[in-house]
């Protein structure tokens, strides 16, 4: 399965290292594609790391004017012209989306990607990775948006939160009918 995975180019400490290590060696060793934002810094070098040691590919899409932190031992690198078409590109290359922590350009991402399902754009399946609690608050954003009916569908048909990236990939395998 090609999994995007949104996520964080900084460097960030333990809690949210160790286990997005432990999710990208999942990845790998069952055999999954990372899609990601091909960067070779950060969380998402991190991520990319545990991913190609555990057996697993590389597919990344950079942006122009980040082409020089991309990634070079990817098994597949596109460069994009604008955050725009990165978006769009890694969509079209997965089949399931899992967003980890980040700023503000995971943040854009995880509420494009949100807002492309809602209006039946695609069907793809969507995880949020709360690691320690990072989503807690919109995850009650979200519930509130749900209770107030300003969400056409159930959030659960939006969004899967999971605790652990054990969950996540359980989530997507089954998603998938892999399981």
């Amino acid at each position: 399965m090609n999994i995007c995975v949104f996520l964080s180019a900084a460097d960030l400490d333990d809690r949210y290292t160790v286990p997005a290590r432990e999710f990208a060696e999942l990845l790998g060793r069952g055999g999954h594609t990372l899609v990601w934002g091909g960067s070779e810094s950060g969380l998402m070098k991190v991520v990319a790391d545990g991913v190609q040691s555990a057996g697993g590919r590389l597919v990344g899409v950079s942006v122009d004017f980040l082409a020089a932190k991309a990634r070079t031992n990817a098994d597949e690198m596109v460069i994009a012209r604008d955050l725009a078409e990165r978006k769009a590109l890694l969509l079209a290359k997965a089949d399931a989306v899992v967003i980890m922590v980040g700023g503000t350009g995971t943040l854009d991402e995880a509420t494009e990607i949100l807002e492309l399902k809602k209006h039946g754009k695609h069907t793809k399946p969507v995880v949020l990775l709360n690691t320690a609690g990072f989503y807690d608050g919109l995850r009650q954003q979200f519930q509130r948006m749900e209770d107030e009916g300003f969400l056409p569908l159930p959030l659960t048909e939006l969004v899967f939160f999971a605790k652990d990236g054990v969950g996540a990939l359980a989530y997507l395998e089954e998603s998938a009918g892999l399981q």
